[in-house]
């Protein structure tokens, strides 16, 4: 149990720190606590009900008196409906709020200030969050688009190239860097770790969050699992951190964006095929078992999850925290779209190919196509990925599927999510 815990430990500090750029980690805890929830336990409304929202105000864990609640109330991601105050002697308000007559999330955003610091809270009620539909258009050419990719794909050798990391290596596993060939010259690199006792493994292929940083070995490899973390950029993943800063505050700052106008060349293509380059090499490996693999992430990882699930035949399971790259377009009716968030301020006149391109890498349109069982969560209040587009995705996914919802969760994860999805990858994993 102890090993566990170490365990889930290392991995929710590892994914903090790739959680770098786009990402949040889990905030550290304030000393005052602004706490908003609605009204109904589950969060959850029926169209045409009217969702209040109820605040308290705890510093210390003792409620704050007479402070004065500021709050917005209005669709996720979209200008506020309505804005107000209330001085509260208690601590404790009740915001009145509003109803909404289509699927989607209405937030509470509040904030008050105490010891002459800011401090902010939001809450977000569901509106038949079951029923929320995408957006995005299906292109009729899109199985041929990605067929073709594939295709482009097949024809290049893997050209594996591997290197030991003696410092990440353990009693139990060895750990390389490894890099593979991918189109338009150009290689995906990545950490393997391989357990060292002899036999046929089942694998994880873990694709990362958005950004650009250096990777550690997995785990669970230690617990009989051949892992595989790769990177997306096409660049070493084992290189001082001041490289990657610099990546990410200069050539790599809005890769996302990088030829979105050329459905071909968009940066994407390459990225997506490159998961699909890491599948191909799993399987060429002695130590894999053949046919146990699952795909695996986070934000932009669960982006990619979906579109590598969905692309692939070969993955057999895959285990998504809250999606990026999903429902883009939904900016274009009135309601939030998907991180990366590029049609939040849409010129059409600066960019009039984009809303053609996008359809082609949303991953909603690979989400339709999935056929195997995964496993999902994420929660209501996420600023980056919105709930919206999240079951946008989600809903539309015709296979069978666990959601695991943490209500409050933003942007972060809790350990028992972590405990949850060992649980369900090792279960289906290891039968």
């Amino acid at each position: 149990m102890k090993l566990k815990l170490i365990r889930i430990l290392c991995v929710v500090v590892l994914f903090s720190i790739e959680s770098i750029n786009t990402l949040y980690a889990q905030p550290a805890k304030s000393r005052v606590q602004v706490i908003v929830t609605p009204d109904h336990t589950d969060w959850n409304y029926k169209l045409g009900e009217k969702a209040n929202f109820d605040v308290q105000i705890l510093q210390d864990g003792r409620l704050v008196p007479d402070v004065k609640i500021q709050y917005t109330l209005g669709l996720e991601k979209m200008p506020p409906m309505e804005e107000g105050d209330i001085l509260s002697e208690t601590g404790q308000a009740h915001i009145v709020g509003m109803k909404i007559n289509t699927p989607g999330f209405l937030g509470c955003e509040v904030s008050v200030s105490v010891n002459n610091r800011i401090y902010k809270g939001k809450g977000r009620a569901a509106f038949e969050p079951q029923n929320i539909l995408p957006t995005v258009k299906n292109p009729t050419d899109f199985d041929a688009f990605w067929a073709q990719a594939k295709a482009e794909l097949a024809a290049i050798p893997i050209d594996a190239k591997l290197r030991l990391l003696p410092e990440l290596c353990t009693s139990k596993i060895n750990v390389y860097e490894l890099n593979i060939a991918n189109i338009k010259n150009s290689r995906i690199y990545g950490v393997l770790s391989i357990p060292k006792a002899p036999g046929k493994y089942p694998a994880i292929l873990r694709v990362p969050g958005a950004g650009v940083r250096s990777y550690d070995s997995d785990l669970r490899a230690e617990d009989g699992f051949i892992t595989l973390k790769i990177g997306i950029h096409g660049i070493s993943v084992r290189m001082d951190d001041e490289v990657y800063k610099n990546l990410k505050s200069g050539a790599l700052k809005t890769y996302w964006a990088n030829k979105l106008d050329d459905l071909d060349n968009y940066y994407y293509k390459r990225v997506y095929l490159g998961c699909v380059r890491a599948v191909d090499y799993i399987f060429s490996m002695d130590e894999f078992d053949g046919e146990n693999i699952a795909v695996y992430g986070a934000s932009q990882g669960g982006g990619l999850s979906l579109v590598t699930a969905g692309l692939d035949s070969r993955i057999k399971y895959l285990a998504v925290f809250y999606p990026a790259l999903c429902d883009f377009t939904g900016y274009l009716q009135g309601r939030a779209g998907g991180w990366p968030h590029m049609f939040r301020n849409y010129n059409e006149a600066e960019h009039p190919n984009w809303v053609k391109v996008a359809p082609y890498y949303d991953a909603v349109n690979f989400a339709k196509r999935i056929k195997i069982p995964g496993w999902y969560s994420w929660g209501y209040n996420d600023p980056t990925c919105p709930p919206t587009s999240m079951f946008a995705a989600y809903n539309i996914i015709n296979a069978p599927k666990e959601l695991n919802i943490y209500l409050e969760t933003e942007h972060w994860t809790f350990p028992e999510q972590w405990e949850e999805v060992d649980e369900w990858l090792y279960k289906n994993l290891k039968k």
